[in-house]
């Protein structure tokens, strides 16, 4: 790092400081000022805050170090800005009519509070010790090869960054509320987009282009049946990416975390209109096609420098290539001074916004979802200010899970990055019941989510207690049925198992119990909608909106074409 990368950095902060300075003037009252941004957000500020929120370590550390690893293989679920056209086509309209704050509040305007108190509980806890966590630490990791610091003033330099992260992040969502993480993220996102584009064409130029890296990544096998790291659809018996399974997998993931996680969609919860919420839909959903180029492929091209050096990426301990290093070793070893310090405030910008966006949906989720039902009659400014006490509380929760995070490093990392596939099921059948089917009972929304959730924690525990034993999935084949179901069974195939078993008991119980009143499911169930909801849903879109989808979808077409 020389003086001019510390000067860009130095000037990101400036412009960051005056964004954040600018929002803590505007007026906060109540608490869709501070939890909405005052539900007055643009198109822009929308789309821009879905695709920063969603870039986080995942992708710094695991997107590129998969791409490094094994190829294409994660790009199903990068290349998923489809999906958020369904958020924004089908279940913006919805949301919009529920004046709902949250989604566990949805779900409770649906069904029962039981299944509100249910779904928050899940997504707090899931927050805090899954998604904060593994941010932070990653985000320590990330800088300490950047930097490339062990120690500063006789301190492990992950903590200083590890923690400075969350302090800076911390301060301005627990001042500035969503208002601050919509706006911030208009300034984080060009410089994501323009750093990770330099890291990608200043890789292919090392490389010797496109085709070199197409031919080294394509002469490498990734399993006994012939497909290498370029192709995206691989041999159904593939261990962990059979086709079958990642197109099922990737889709009831996709649908948890795009269309009813609070994380993405407060995002939209906080538009001005329903016209702003789907623009900005489709907006996030045209950033959504980046990510595969701007950290897959760089993966893969540190993977092919590698093989073309042999000393490119650091080694492991046990003599195998760190893949999850690839980016930062891109970082540090082929940017000149000045774009360095570009880079640093790209990836800065993804873990802040990543951070900021999870402490203020963290900090709904408890304010709304749990204080304002246990005090419905509390002072709206009241409401922010415990809001803010919330913030801080999840940030000293993060900081201290670190510790747990590093003792056990990678291990509990992919553990915690199976969390989603387990919860993502049973959270995507109670909604998919809910808004598409009238019959859909009380009882019937909330037994889909609950055993979604009693099947993921069994699936979970099953997997840490064979693998604690040294036992190798599918390795036995005389193996008991629970093992074979709960740990043998391909992650991606028992993911789609799982949502057919919670859509079946949601069916099942409804057809047993009473069905809802008309009254009650007015307006957030398919075929309810009175006729006044409908025309100004009909008036909300337009043919350039239609123009844009398509696009969407034919880019999307073509990239499965090429990499099949």
């Amino acid at each position: 790092m020389q003086f001019l990368d510390w000067l860009v950095i130095g000037l990101f902060f400036i412009a960051l400081i005056g964004i954040i300075v600018w929002v803590m003037r505007q007026k906060q009252n109540n608490a869709a000022d501070y939890f909405l941004g005052g539900k007055d957000a643009t198109w822009i500020a929308i789309g821009a805050s879905i695709f920063a929120s969603n870039i986080g370590s995942e992708h710094l550390i695991g997107l590129a170090g998969s791409g490094a690893s094994s190829g294409m293989a994660m790009a199903h679920w990068e290349i998923q800005g489809w999906m958020i056209l369904i958020l924004g086509w089908v279940f913006v309209p919805f949301y919009t009519r529920s004046m709902v704050y949250t989604m566990p509040e949805f779900l409770e305007k649906r069904f029962n509070p039981q299944s509100r108190t249910i779904l928050a509980t899940i997504s707090l806890i899931s927050y805090v010790l899954t998604k904060v966590a593994v941010t932070v630490y990653a985000g320590g990791l990330v800088f300490q090869q950047v930097f490339g610091i062990d120690e500063l003033w006789g301190i492990d330099f992950f903590w200083i960054a590890a923690i400075g992260l969350v302090l800076i992040t911390a301060l301005y969502t627990i001042f500035g509320g969503m208002k601050s993480v919509l706006y911030t993220s208009v300034l984080q996102t060009p410089i994501l987009l323009l750093g990770s584009l330099i890291i990608l064409v200043l890789g292919l130029k090392e490389l010797g282009g496109w085709d070199e890296m197409m031919r080294i990544c394509s002469s490498v096998k990734v399993n006994e049946y012939g497909d290498t790291m370029v192709n995206l659809i691989r041999d159904n018996r593939d261990a962990q990416y059979p086709w079958l399974g990642a197109l099922i997998g990737s889709a009831v993931i996709g649908f948890w975390y795009w269309c009813t996680d609070q994380f993405i969609v407060q995002r939209v919860l906080s538009g001005k209109d329903e016209k702003e919420a789907r623009r900005g839909t489709i907006f996030g959903a045209y950033l959504k096609l980046l990510p595969v180029f701007l950290f897959l492929i760089p993966g893969m091209i540190a993977f092919a420098l590698h093989q073309n050096l042999g000393d490119f990426l650091p080694m492991l301990p046990n003599g195998n290539p760190n893949s999850d290093a690839a980016f930062p070793t891109l970082v540090a070893k082929l940017l000149p001074a000045g774009v360095k310090g570009l880079i640093v405030c790209g990836i800065l910008a993804a873990l802040m916004s990543s951070l900021a966006s999870l402490f203020n949906s963290s900090a709904a989720l408890f304010t709304i979802d749990f204080y304002q039902r246990l005090k419905p009659n509390t002072d709206p400014k009241k409401l922010v200010r415990i809001g803010q006490a919330a913030t801080v509380v999840i940030v000293i929760l993060g900081i201290l899970w670190i510790p747990v995070m590093r003792s056990v490093g990678d291990v509990l990392y992919l553990y915690l990055q199976d969390v989603q596939s387990v919860l993502a099921p049973g959270i995507a059948a109670a909604f998919l019941i809910g808004i598409l089917w009238k019959r859909a009972s009380t009882l019937g929304g909330m037994w889909a989510l609950l055993s979604g959730l009693i099947i993921g924690l069994t699936r979970l525990g099953a997997k840490i207690y064979y693998t604690g034993q040294g036992i190798v999935a599918g390795a036995n084949p005389d193996a008991g049925l629970f093992q074979r179901i709960f740990f043998d069974e391909n992650w991606l195939f028992f993911c789609g198992w799982m949502l057919v078993f919670c859509l079946a008991v949601g069916v099942v119980v409804s057809l047993c119990t009473k069905a809802p009143s008309p009254e009650k499911i007015k307006g957030l169930v398919f075929g309810t909608s009175t006729a006044e909801q409908r025309a100004a849903t009909r008036a909300s879109w337009g043919t350039w909106d239609i123009v844009h989808t398509v696009i969407i979808l034919v880019i999307t077409a073509a990239f499965y074409w090429y990499f099949w």
